[in-house]
């Protein structure tokens, strides 16, 4: 472990103590810190002291960038240089920490430019901007070679007709597993579309986690702080075809990761399982398949987490009214899938 990979055990104290403020402030600087290494980036160790004041409620957001603004001043006035290039990374946490921790969400293609615009304003000079030319970018996992991405003049267009056909899919009556390859079709075509000139992984990982949340699902922070770069080569994987290697767009690395993310399985995600030259024989067979919807899977990982806990918590928890949640768990115990132990009052619900 290097210096700068303690990071996440200091954080995890938080998530451990159970003060929920203090446990979802953590969550959200984990998985924004964990991001950074999409683009080999390390965050400073004045940031993760700065972000621990955060997290006891010492100091707002808008102080943690008030402080870090300045912190770089002094190193840039001084012409010291950050042998880590952390800035960047302490920034861009920070500021992916601030949009994770608000309700607001709107769905659609000027929702992510917004993102991209916030998230690194007076770190790209185009920040918030589409690109205006075609890009190439070399792939480890491809032995160098490249995702096509969309042509500059339809970067536009093609966001639209992406989120057009999301937004007109219901995810109605849909079992999990269907609804876990639409999400990540959708994941993928946004991603491959590559509208930005740098930062369109953190760009879709941040719009995509905001997107879970309206479906109620709690993200499981670790996976996006541990698996970032792992989260960008399936990425890679699900928009690379090569016919005359036999290759083909393969999708099955990005739904183990969001598996991993949205409910309790423990897919190993291992860059190398997603290299091109990896021997096929030796990648992971999915083994759990269930028919549960989303919303019916979102209520579980809550049960899951907590047994005595009320269907008005519940609804507050997935955003949905308590009449809604009260129906579906009816649904839910007529199907077989929970079920009520010891009454209402003092009682729990259990998995069957």
């Amino acid at each position: 472990m290097t210096k700068n990979e303690n990071w996440n055990i200091e954080l995890l104290q938080y998530i451990k103590q159970g003060e929920p403020s203090k446990i979802e402030k953590a969550k959200n600087w984990e998985t924004a810190i964990g991001l950074q290494k999409v683009d080999g980036l390390n965050t400073s160790k004045y940031l993760i002291g700065t972000a621990k004041e955060h997290i006891e409620g010492n100091i707002d957001i808008k102080e943690v960038e008030s402080r870090i603004n300045n912190y770089y001043k002094v190193l840039n006035k001084r012409k010291i240089e950050d042998q880590e290039n952390t800035e960047e990374a302490d920034k861009v946490s920070i500021r992916i920490t601030e949009i994770l921790s608000e309700n607001s969400f709107n769905f659609n293609p000027t929702e992510l430019i917004n993102i991209h615009a916030r998230l690194f304003k007076g770190v790209y000079k185009h920040a918030g901007q589409l690109r205006n030319y075609d890009m190439t970018k070399k792939e480890w996992v491809l032995n160098d070679d490249t995702v096509t991405y969309a042509p500059y003049g339809t970067l536009m267009a093609a966001l639209q007709y992406d989120f057009e056909q999301e937004k007109n899919f219901s995810y109605k009556d849909l079992s999990f597993d269907e609804s876990i390859k639409h999400l990540c079709e959708f994941t993928s075509n946004i991603w491959q579309v590559h509208p930005f000139r740098e930062g369109n992984t953190r760009t879709t990982a941040v719009f995509i986690i905001k997107y879970l949340r309206t479906f109620g699902f709690k993200i499981n922070d670790d996976v996006f702080a541990k698996n970032s770069w792992y989260f960008r080569n399936a990425l890679v994987r699900a928009n690379y075809k090569k016919f005359e290697k036999n290759i083909f767009e393969d999708i099955s690395f990005l739904e183990n990761f969001f598996y991993n993310l949205l409910s309790n399985t423990n897919y190993e995600l291992k860059n190398r399982y997603a290299h091109i030259d990896y021997e096929q024989k030796n990648k992971q067979e999915k083994t759990m398949r269930n028919e549960y919807t989303l919303e019916e899977q979102a209520i579980i990982n809550i049960i899951k987490n907590n047994p005595s806990i009320k269907q008005e918590e519940i609804a507050k928890e997935i955003n949905k009214s308590v009449r809604t949640v009260k129906n579906r768990m009816i649904e839910m115990q007529e199907k077989g899938i929970i079920a009520r132990k010891n009454g209402k009052r003092n009682g729990e619900w259990i998995i069957l």
